[in-house]
Protein backbone atom coordinates (compact mmCIF):
# COMPACT_ATOMS: atom_id res chain seq x y z
CA UNK A 1 0.00 0.00 0.00
CA UNK A 2 1.66 3.56 -0.60
CA UNK A 3 2.41 5.35 2.15
CA UNK A 4 0.72 8.17 1.75
CA UNK A 5 -2.70 6.50 1.22
CA UNK A 6 -1.78 4.62 4.49
CA UNK A 7 -1.24 7.99 6.46
CA UNK A 8 -4.58 8.94 5.13
CA UNK A 9 -6.95 6.04 6.69
CA UNK A 10 -5.02 6.25 9.73
CA UNK A 11 -5.72 9.86 10.50
CA UNK A 12 -9.55 9.34 9.05
CA UNK A 13 -9.80 5.96 11.52
CA UNK A 14 -8.62 8.30 14.54
CA UNK A 15 -10.46 11.32 13.84
CA UNK A 16 -13.77 8.75 13.71
CA UNK A 17 -12.42 7.43 17.49
CA UNK A 18 -11.41 10.39 19.18
CA UNK A 19 -12.97 13.18 17.47
CA UNK A 20 -16.11 13.65 19.68
CA UNK A 21 -13.66 13.55 22.83
CA UNK A 22 -11.39 16.56 21.81
CA UNK A 23 -14.28 18.23 19.62
CA UNK A 24 -13.00 17.72 16.57
CA UNK A 25 -15.16 17.82 13.32
CA UNK A 26 -16.35 14.74 12.08
CA UNK A 27 -16.72 15.82 8.40
CA UNK A 28 -13.72 14.55 6.70
CA UNK A 29 -13.06 14.87 2.88
CA UNK A 30 -11.07 12.34 1.17
CA UNK A 31 -9.04 13.46 -1.84
CA UNK A 32 -9.94 9.99 -3.85
CA UNK A 33 -13.64 10.19 -3.15
CA UNK A 34 -14.10 14.07 -3.54
CA UNK A 35 -12.57 14.10 -6.97
CA UNK A 36 -14.74 10.91 -8.17
CA UNK A 37 -17.38 13.04 -6.54
CA UNK A 38 -17.14 15.97 -9.48
CA UNK A 39 -15.93 14.07 -12.15
CA UNK A 40 -19.25 12.19 -11.55
CA UNK A 41 -21.03 15.52 -11.78
CA UNK A 42 -19.05 16.87 -14.48
CA UNK A 43 -20.11 13.84 -16.76
CA UNK A 44 -23.77 14.13 -15.84
CA UNK A 45 -23.57 17.65 -16.82
CA UNK A 46 -21.23 18.43 -19.52
CA UNK A 47 -20.71 15.03 -21.44
CA UNK A 48 -23.45 15.14 -23.30
CA UNK A 49 -22.53 18.47 -24.67
CA UNK A 50 -18.70 17.60 -25.29
CA UNK A 51 -16.96 18.53 -28.10
CA UNK A 52 -13.19 18.76 -29.28
CA UNK A 53 -11.87 22.10 -29.94
CA UNK A 54 -12.29 23.95 -33.56
CA UNK A 55 -9.67 23.05 -35.97
CA UNK A 56 -8.15 26.83 -36.22
CA UNK A 57 -8.02 27.02 -32.47
CA UNK A 58 -6.94 23.15 -31.88
CA UNK A 59 -3.94 24.17 -34.86
CA UNK A 60 -3.08 27.11 -32.59
CA UNK A 61 -1.98 24.88 -29.16
CA UNK A 62 1.74 23.75 -28.81
CA UNK A 63 1.69 19.62 -28.96
CA UNK A 64 1.32 17.32 -26.19
CA UNK A 65 4.23 16.79 -23.81
CA UNK A 66 5.79 14.23 -23.37
CA UNK A 67 4.90 14.59 -19.31
CA UNK A 68 0.97 14.81 -20.33
CA UNK A 69 1.49 11.75 -22.10
CA UNK A 70 2.87 10.45 -19.06
CA UNK A 71 0.16 11.23 -17.12
CA UNK A 72 -2.33 10.06 -18.94
CA UNK A 73 -0.73 6.80 -19.00
CA UNK A 74 -0.85 7.14 -14.93
CA UNK A 75 -4.07 8.12 -14.84
CA UNK A 76 -5.35 5.16 -16.57
CA UNK A 77 -3.16 2.95 -14.57
CA UNK A 78 -3.74 4.35 -11.02
CA UNK A 79 -7.64 5.80 -10.87
CA UNK A 80 -9.49 3.59 -13.32
CA UNK A 81 -12.61 4.36 -11.95
CA UNK A 82 -11.85 8.23 -13.03
CA UNK A 83 -11.05 7.00 -15.94
CA UNK A 84 -14.48 5.39 -16.58
CA UNK A 85 -16.25 8.30 -15.25
CA UNK A 86 -14.61 10.46 -17.91
CA UNK A 87 -13.82 8.96 -20.94
CA UNK A 88 -11.41 10.85 -23.41
CA UNK A 89 -12.29 13.28 -25.47
CA UNK A 90 -13.32 12.24 -28.77
CA UNK A 91 -10.70 12.72 -31.64
CA UNK A 92 -10.25 16.39 -33.01
CA UNK A 93 -11.95 17.48 -35.85
CA UNK A 94 -15.23 16.53 -34.95
CA UNK A 95 -17.15 19.83 -35.23
CA UNK A 96 -20.37 20.11 -36.13
CA UNK A 97 -21.65 21.68 -39.39
CA UNK A 98 -24.98 23.63 -38.58
CA UNK A 99 -23.13 25.73 -35.68
CA UNK A 100 -20.22 26.94 -33.94
CA UNK A 101 -18.92 26.00 -31.10
CA UNK A 102 -16.89 27.50 -28.53
CA UNK A 103 -14.89 25.31 -26.23
CA UNK A 104 -13.77 25.95 -22.51
CA UNK A 105 -11.24 23.03 -21.12
CA UNK A 106 -11.45 22.83 -17.97
CA UNK A 107 -8.59 21.05 -16.04
CA UNK A 108 -7.66 19.45 -12.90
CA UNK A 109 -4.91 18.67 -11.08
CA UNK A 110 -2.67 20.90 -13.55
CA UNK A 111 -0.45 24.10 -12.70
CA UNK A 112 -0.68 27.18 -14.53
CA UNK A 113 1.72 25.69 -17.56
CA UNK A 114 -0.64 22.47 -17.94
CA UNK A 115 1.88 20.44 -16.50
CA UNK A 116 1.67 18.08 -13.24
CA UNK A 117 2.70 20.33 -9.76
CA UNK A 118 5.86 18.42 -8.11
CA UNK A 119 5.48 17.13 -4.75
CA UNK A 120 2.24 15.68 -5.03
CA UNK A 121 0.47 12.21 -4.76
CA UNK A 122 -0.30 10.28 -7.80
CA UNK A 123 -3.86 10.50 -7.85
CA UNK A 124 -3.88 14.00 -7.58
CA UNK A 125 -1.00 14.14 -10.94
CA UNK A 126 -4.36 13.08 -12.77
CA UNK A 127 -5.57 15.69 -14.84
CA UNK A 128 -9.11 15.56 -17.07
CA UNK A 129 -9.66 17.83 -19.77
CA UNK A 130 -13.20 18.30 -20.51
CA UNK A 131 -14.48 20.02 -23.59
CA UNK A 132 -17.89 22.11 -22.78
CA UNK A 133 -19.56 23.47 -25.81
CA UNK A 134 -21.81 26.58 -25.88
CA UNK A 135 -23.84 26.76 -29.33
CA UNK A 136 -24.97 29.48 -30.60
CA UNK A 137 -27.29 29.39 -33.84
CA UNK A 138 -26.46 30.60 -37.10
CA UNK A 139 -29.37 32.52 -38.75
CA UNK A 140 -31.43 30.73 -41.48
CA UNK A 141 -29.91 27.45 -39.42
CA UNK A 142 -31.57 25.14 -37.01
CA UNK A 143 -30.14 26.27 -33.57
CA UNK A 144 -30.49 24.64 -30.15
CA UNK A 145 -33.88 23.67 -29.75
CA UNK A 146 -33.79 23.36 -25.75
CA UNK A 147 -31.77 27.13 -26.15
CA UNK A 148 -34.88 28.07 -27.69
CA UNK A 149 -37.32 26.71 -25.35
CA UNK A 150 -35.35 28.29 -22.47
CA UNK A 151 -35.63 32.08 -23.86
CA UNK A 152 -39.38 31.30 -24.74
CA UNK A 153 -39.91 30.63 -20.70
CA UNK A 154 -38.40 33.88 -19.82
CA UNK A 155 -40.56 36.00 -21.42
CA UNK A 156 -43.27 37.30 -19.32
CA UNK A 157 -46.64 38.78 -20.70
CA UNK A 158 -48.18 42.32 -19.28
CA UNK A 159 -50.57 41.47 -17.53
CA UNK A 160 -54.35 43.10 -19.04
CA UNK A 161 -55.79 45.83 -15.75
CA UNK A 162 -58.74 44.38 -14.02
CA UNK A 163 -60.91 45.92 -11.89
CA UNK A 164 -60.88 45.90 -8.45
CA UNK A 165 -63.20 43.51 -6.29
CA UNK A 166 -65.18 44.56 -3.41
CA UNK A 167 -67.67 43.25 -1.08
CA UNK A 168 -71.38 43.75 -2.29
CA UNK A 169 -73.20 41.34 0.65
CA UNK A 170 -72.87 39.38 3.80
CA UNK A 171 -75.43 36.37 3.93
CA UNK A 172 -75.82 34.77 7.36
CA UNK A 173 -77.66 31.48 8.42
CA UNK A 174 -75.23 28.93 8.76
CA UNK A 175 -74.69 27.48 12.15
CA UNK A 176 -71.40 26.03 11.36
CA UNK A 177 -68.35 25.94 8.91
CA UNK A 178 -69.55 26.80 4.98
CA UNK A 179 -67.76 24.10 3.54
CA UNK A 180 -69.37 24.02 -0.11
CA UNK A 181 -71.59 26.19 -2.86
CA UNK A 182 -72.47 25.56 -6.23
CA UNK A 183 -74.56 27.76 -8.80
CA UNK A 184 -77.75 26.99 -10.60
CA UNK A 185 -77.21 26.81 -14.23
CA UNK A 186 -79.47 29.30 -15.02
CA UNK A 187 -77.79 32.17 -12.55
CA UNK A 188 -81.34 32.69 -10.48
CA UNK A 189 -79.99 31.02 -6.89
CA UNK A 190 -77.20 29.23 -4.92
CA UNK A 191 -76.56 26.60 -2.61
CA UNK A 192 -74.55 25.84 0.28
CA UNK A 193 -73.15 23.02 2.19
CA UNK A 194 -72.24 23.61 5.93
CA UNK A 195 -71.09 21.98 9.17
CA UNK A 196 -74.48 22.13 10.50
CA UNK A 197 -75.38 19.13 7.82
CA UNK A 198 -77.89 21.20 5.85
CA UNK A 199 -77.70 22.54 2.59
CA UNK A 200 -79.24 26.34 1.86
CA UNK A 201 -81.04 27.02 -1.27
CA UNK A 202 -80.33 30.84 -1.45
CA UNK A 203 -81.46 33.65 -3.74
CA UNK A 204 -78.81 35.11 -5.73
CA UNK A 205 -80.17 38.79 -6.84
CA UNK A 206 -81.42 39.46 -3.08
CA UNK A 207 -79.66 36.95 -0.54
CA UNK A 208 -82.63 35.93 0.72
CA UNK A 209 -82.76 32.16 2.07
CA UNK A 210 -85.65 30.03 -0.36
CA UNK A 211 -85.38 26.23 0.70
CA UNK A 212 -83.23 24.09 3.48
CA UNK A 213 -82.70 20.19 2.76
CA UNK A 214 -81.73 17.90 5.46
CA UNK A 215 -80.49 14.36 5.26
CA UNK A 216 -76.68 14.68 5.85
CA UNK A 217 -75.48 13.12 9.16
CA UNK A 218 -72.25 14.98 9.07
CA UNK A 219 -70.37 18.03 7.62
CA UNK A 220 -71.60 18.66 3.57
CA UNK A 221 -68.36 19.09 1.47
CA UNK A 222 -69.64 18.90 -1.54
CA UNK A 223 -71.86 20.55 -4.31
CA UNK A 224 -72.79 20.18 -8.02
CA UNK A 225 -76.35 21.49 -10.05
CA UNK A 226 -76.61 19.42 -12.97
CA UNK A 227 -77.24 21.34 -16.01
CA UNK A 228 -79.64 18.84 -17.89
CA UNK A 229 -81.82 17.51 -14.93
CA UNK A 230 -83.57 19.43 -11.95
CA UNK A 231 -80.71 17.26 -9.70
CA UNK A 232 -78.75 18.64 -7.39
CA UNK A 233 -75.77 16.42 -5.86
CA UNK A 234 -74.43 16.77 -2.66
CA UNK A 235 -71.29 14.47 -0.47
CA UNK A 236 -70.09 14.50 3.26
CA UNK A 237 -68.07 13.08 5.54
CA UNK A 238 -70.60 11.01 6.51
CA UNK A 239 -69.87 8.79 3.61
CA UNK A 240 -72.84 9.98 1.59
CA UNK A 241 -73.44 10.92 -2.22
CA UNK A 242 -76.85 11.93 -2.18
CA UNK A 243 -78.97 12.89 -5.70
CA UNK A 244 -81.92 15.39 -4.52
CA UNK A 245 -85.06 15.96 -6.55
CA UNK A 246 -84.99 19.87 -6.74
CA UNK A 247 -89.04 19.68 -7.86
CA UNK A 248 -90.23 17.70 -5.07
CA UNK A 249 -87.18 18.75 -2.66
CA UNK A 250 -86.38 15.34 -1.46
CA UNK A 251 -83.37 12.39 -1.70
CA UNK A 252 -84.56 9.76 -4.73
CA UNK A 253 -80.33 8.23 -5.11
CA UNK A 254 -77.92 7.19 -3.15
CA UNK A 255 -74.46 5.96 -4.23
CA UNK A 256 -72.79 3.83 -1.73
CA UNK A 257 -69.09 2.93 -2.23
CA UNK A 258 -67.17 5.02 -0.73
CA UNK A 259 -64.97 3.71 2.21
CA UNK A 260 -64.41 7.12 4.05
CA UNK A 261 -65.54 10.73 4.25
CA UNK A 262 -66.50 12.21 0.45
CA UNK A 263 -64.64 15.76 -0.04
CA UNK A 264 -65.36 16.39 -3.57
CA UNK A 265 -67.70 15.73 -6.65
CA UNK A 266 -68.45 17.08 -10.11
CA UNK A 267 -70.40 16.35 -13.07
CA UNK A 268 -69.08 15.63 -16.08
CA UNK A 269 -70.68 18.67 -19.01
CA UNK A 270 -71.99 16.06 -21.63
CA UNK A 271 -72.20 12.57 -19.77
CA UNK A 272 -74.71 11.59 -17.46
CA UNK A 273 -71.68 10.81 -14.65
CA UNK A 274 -70.98 11.74 -11.82
CA UNK A 275 -67.33 11.80 -10.37
CA UNK A 276 -66.58 12.07 -6.45
CA UNK A 277 -63.10 11.94 -4.45
CA UNK A 278 -62.48 11.66 -0.65
CA UNK A 279 -60.75 9.92 1.87
CA UNK A 280 -59.98 6.67 1.10
CA UNK A 281 -57.80 8.15 -1.95
CA UNK A 282 -60.28 6.97 -5.01
CA UNK A 283 -61.78 8.46 -7.18
CA UNK A 284 -65.39 6.63 -7.87
CA UNK A 285 -67.13 7.17 -11.02
CA UNK A 286 -71.15 6.70 -11.29
CA UNK A 287 -73.99 6.93 -13.50
CA UNK A 288 -75.86 9.31 -13.13
CA UNK A 289 -79.09 7.04 -13.32
CA UNK A 290 -78.39 3.43 -12.13
CA UNK A 291 -75.84 4.60 -9.23
CA UNK A 292 -73.74 1.85 -10.11
CA UNK A 293 -69.62 2.11 -10.26
CA UNK A 294 -68.28 2.54 -13.83
CA UNK A 295 -64.78 3.46 -12.58
CA UNK A 296 -62.54 3.30 -9.70
CA UNK A 297 -59.88 5.91 -10.12
CA UNK A 298 -56.77 4.49 -7.81
CA UNK A 299 -53.23 5.57 -7.59
CA UNK A 300 -53.39 8.20 -5.35
CA UNK A 301 -51.68 7.70 -1.51
CA UNK A 302 -53.57 10.44 0.25
CA UNK A 303 -57.08 12.18 0.66
CA UNK A 304 -58.41 13.44 -2.92
CA UNK A 305 -59.12 16.95 -2.06
CA UNK A 306 -60.58 18.44 -4.93
CA UNK A 307 -62.02 16.94 -8.54
CA UNK A 308 -62.85 18.65 -11.72
CA UNK A 309 -64.53 17.36 -15.16
CA UNK A 310 -64.35 18.81 -18.40
CA UNK A 311 -65.28 17.69 -21.93
CA UNK A 312 -62.58 16.82 -23.95
CA UNK A 313 -59.37 14.22 -22.66
CA UNK A 314 -58.19 14.33 -19.86
CA UNK A 315 -61.93 14.31 -18.55
CA UNK A 316 -60.72 13.82 -15.00
CA UNK A 317 -58.44 16.16 -13.10
CA UNK A 318 -57.65 15.08 -9.13
CA UNK A 319 -55.53 17.24 -6.81
CA UNK A 320 -54.58 15.17 -3.58
CA UNK A 321 -52.84 15.64 -0.50
CA UNK A 322 -50.31 13.28 -1.31
CA UNK A 323 -49.12 16.33 -3.63
CA UNK A 324 -49.88 14.85 -6.51
CA UNK A 325 -52.05 16.16 -9.90
CA UNK A 326 -53.67 13.58 -11.77
CA UNK A 327 -54.95 13.45 -14.98
CA UNK A 328 -57.21 10.51 -15.95
CA UNK A 329 -58.57 8.86 -19.32
CA UNK A 330 -61.98 7.99 -18.42
CA UNK A 331 -62.88 5.65 -20.94
CA UNK A 332 -59.77 3.42 -19.87
CA UNK A 333 -59.98 4.08 -15.79
CA UNK A 334 -56.49 5.16 -15.65
CA UNK A 335 -54.16 7.71 -15.20
CA UNK A 336 -53.02 9.69 -18.08
CA UNK A 337 -50.32 11.66 -16.76
CA UNK A 338 -48.98 12.48 -13.22
CA UNK A 339 -47.56 15.65 -11.74
CA UNK A 340 -45.66 15.68 -9.25
CA UNK A 341 -44.38 19.42 -9.07
CA UNK A 342 -46.10 20.73 -5.83
CA UNK A 343 -44.08 19.64 -2.53
CA UNK A 344 -47.43 20.28 -0.39
CA UNK A 345 -50.89 18.54 -0.68
CA UNK A 346 -53.13 20.19 -3.04
CA UNK A 347 -56.11 21.49 -1.96
CA UNK A 348 -57.69 23.24 -4.91
CA UNK A 349 -57.97 23.08 -8.54
CA UNK A 350 -60.05 25.23 -10.96
CA UNK A 351 -60.21 25.20 -14.96
CA UNK A 352 -60.23 28.15 -17.41
CA UNK A 353 -64.15 28.65 -18.56
CA UNK A 354 -62.73 28.95 -22.26
CA UNK A 355 -59.14 28.15 -22.43
CA UNK A 356 -57.62 24.78 -22.58
CA UNK A 357 -56.08 25.10 -19.23
CA UNK A 358 -56.28 25.01 -15.32
CA UNK A 359 -54.27 25.78 -12.47
CA UNK A 360 -54.00 23.89 -8.68
CA UNK A 361 -53.04 25.45 -5.58
CA UNK A 362 -51.27 23.89 -2.70
CA UNK A 363 -49.50 26.16 0.56
CA UNK A 364 -46.27 26.22 -1.79
CA UNK A 365 -47.68 28.61 -4.54
CA UNK A 366 -50.14 28.40 -7.20
CA UNK A 367 -49.57 26.36 -10.84
CA UNK A 368 -50.78 27.10 -13.98
CA UNK A 369 -50.57 24.12 -16.27
CA UNK A 370 -51.81 23.23 -20.20
CA UNK A 371 -54.10 20.13 -21.20
CA UNK A 372 -53.91 17.76 -22.37
CA UNK A 373 -50.28 16.18 -21.60
CA UNK A 374 -50.29 18.76 -18.20
CA UNK A 375 -47.23 20.80 -19.49
CA UNK A 376 -46.07 23.18 -16.72
CA UNK A 377 -46.69 26.29 -17.67
CA UNK A 378 -45.99 29.15 -14.89
CA UNK A 379 -46.29 30.05 -11.13
CA UNK A 380 -48.61 32.65 -10.03
CA UNK A 381 -47.08 35.46 -7.97
CA UNK A 382 -46.45 34.50 -4.08
CA UNK A 383 -49.98 35.33 -1.94
CA UNK A 384 -50.45 32.91 0.28
CA UNK A 385 -48.75 32.37 3.96
CA UNK A 386 -51.50 29.66 4.48
CA UNK A 387 -53.05 26.60 2.70
CA UNK A 388 -54.96 27.32 -0.31
CA UNK A 389 -58.48 25.83 0.16
CA UNK A 390 -60.00 27.25 -2.62
CA UNK A 391 -59.34 28.60 -6.21
CA UNK A 392 -62.37 29.87 -8.73
CA UNK A 393 -62.03 31.70 -12.32
CA UNK A 394 -64.42 33.37 -14.84
CA UNK A 395 -64.56 33.90 -18.30
CA UNK A 396 -62.48 37.32 -17.91
CA UNK A 397 -59.20 36.06 -17.19
CA UNK A 398 -59.66 36.75 -13.12
CA UNK A 399 -58.69 33.94 -11.08
CA UNK A 400 -59.57 34.15 -7.12
CA UNK A 401 -57.51 32.38 -4.32
CA UNK A 402 -58.65 31.81 -0.66
CA UNK A 403 -56.48 30.52 1.79
CA UNK A 404 -56.88 28.98 5.02
CA UNK A 405 -56.03 31.98 7.36
CA UNK A 406 -58.77 34.35 5.23
CA UNK A 407 -55.79 36.20 2.91
CA UNK A 408 -57.40 36.50 -0.15
CA UNK A 409 -56.38 37.49 -3.68
CA UNK A 410 -56.70 38.09 -7.68
CA UNK A 411 -54.78 37.27 -10.60
CA UNK A 412 -54.31 37.97 -14.47
CA UNK A 413 -54.97 34.46 -15.52
CA UNK A 414 -52.65 35.04 -18.54
CA UNK A 415 -49.83 36.68 -16.61
CA UNK A 416 -50.11 35.25 -13.19
CA UNK A 417 -49.87 39.02 -12.01
CA UNK A 418 -51.62 39.56 -8.72
CA UNK A 419 -53.40 42.48 -9.02
CA UNK A 420 -55.14 42.05 -5.61
CA UNK A 421 -55.20 40.89 -2.19
CA UNK A 422 -56.96 42.01 1.20
CA UNK A 423 -57.89 39.81 4.04
CA UNK A 424 -61.25 38.12 4.83
CA UNK A 425 -63.11 40.34 7.84
CA UNK A 426 -64.93 38.17 10.27
CA UNK A 427 -68.60 39.45 10.76
CA UNK A 428 -69.39 40.65 14.24
CA UNK A 429 -69.62 37.71 16.83
CA UNK A 430 -67.29 35.63 15.41
CA UNK A 431 -63.38 35.35 16.42
CA UNK A 432 -60.60 36.79 14.48
CA UNK A 433 -59.28 33.48 13.98
CA UNK A 434 -62.22 32.07 12.26
CA UNK A 435 -61.12 34.05 8.99
CA UNK A 436 -60.44 31.08 6.65
CA UNK A 437 -62.60 30.90 2.92
CA UNK A 438 -62.83 26.83 2.36
CA UNK A 439 -64.84 27.24 -0.90
CA UNK A 440 -65.88 30.17 -3.67
CA UNK A 441 -67.36 30.12 -7.10
CA UNK A 442 -68.22 32.86 -9.84
CA UNK A 443 -71.77 33.30 -10.80
CA UNK A 444 -72.03 32.53 -14.34
CA UNK A 445 -71.69 36.11 -15.31
CA UNK A 446 -68.54 36.29 -13.82
CA UNK A 447 -69.42 39.36 -12.21
CA UNK A 448 -70.02 38.28 -8.25
CA UNK A 449 -68.06 35.82 -6.61
CA UNK A 450 -69.47 34.01 -3.75
CA UNK A 451 -66.99 32.35 -0.72
CA UNK A 452 -67.80 30.30 1.87
CA UNK A 453 -65.85 31.29 5.23
CA UNK A 454 -64.71 29.81 8.79
CA UNK A 455 -67.03 32.97 10.69
CA UNK A 456 -70.37 30.50 9.54
CA UNK A 457 -71.03 33.69 6.52
CA UNK A 458 -71.58 34.00 2.70
CA UNK A 459 -70.52 36.70 1.11
CA UNK A 460 -70.78 38.00 -2.31
CA UNK A 461 -67.99 40.06 -3.83
CA UNK A 462 -68.30 42.22 -7.38
CA UNK A 463 -66.45 44.43 -9.60
CA UNK A 464 -65.90 47.91 -8.60
CA UNK A 465 -68.04 49.42 -11.23
CA UNK A 466 -66.73 53.08 -11.25
CA UNK A 467 -62.78 52.10 -11.22
CA UNK A 468 -60.81 52.97 -14.45
CA UNK A 469 -57.62 52.77 -15.20
CA UNK A 470 -56.82 56.43 -14.57
CA UNK A 471 -58.48 56.13 -11.03
CA UNK A 472 -57.46 52.46 -10.10
CA UNK A 473 -53.70 51.67 -11.60
CA UNK A 474 -52.88 49.00 -9.56
CA UNK A 475 -49.77 47.67 -8.19
CA UNK A 476 -47.31 48.63 -10.56
CA UNK A 477 -45.68 45.42 -12.66
CA UNK A 478 -42.51 44.15 -13.12
CA UNK A 479 -41.04 41.17 -15.26
CA UNK A 480 -40.05 38.92 -12.03
CA UNK A 481 -36.92 36.73 -12.94
CA UNK A 482 -37.16 32.97 -11.67
CA UNK A 483 -40.95 32.87 -11.31
CA UNK A 484 -41.78 30.76 -14.44
CA UNK A 485 -39.45 28.04 -12.91
CA UNK A 486 -40.30 24.78 -10.98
Amino acid sequence: MDPAEQVERLSKRSRNLFGKDYGFSLDYNEPISQRIKFSSKLRNEYFAARESLPPHIEAKLPPPSRSSKREDTTRKEINPILNELIPPPPPPGTLSNTSTSTAVAIRQGAGPSGQATAGSIPVAQTQTQLTVQQQRSQSGAGGSRALAERRANVTQIRPEWHAPWKLMRVISGHLGWVRSVCVEPDNQWFATGAGDRTIKIWDLASGTLKLTLTGHIMTVRGLAVSPRHPYLFSCGEDKMVKCWDLEQNKVIRHYHGHLSGVYSLDLHPNLDVLVTAGRDAVARVWDMRTRMAVHVLSGHKATISSVKCQEADPQVVTGSMDTQVRLWDLAAGKTQTVLTHHKKSVRALTMHPTEFTFASGSADNIKQWKFPEGAFMQNFEPAHNAIVNTLSTNSDGVMFSGGDNGSMAFFDWESGHKFQEMEATAVPGSLDAENGIFASTFDHTGLRLITCEADKSIKIWREDAEATPETHPGIEWKPKIGRQRF
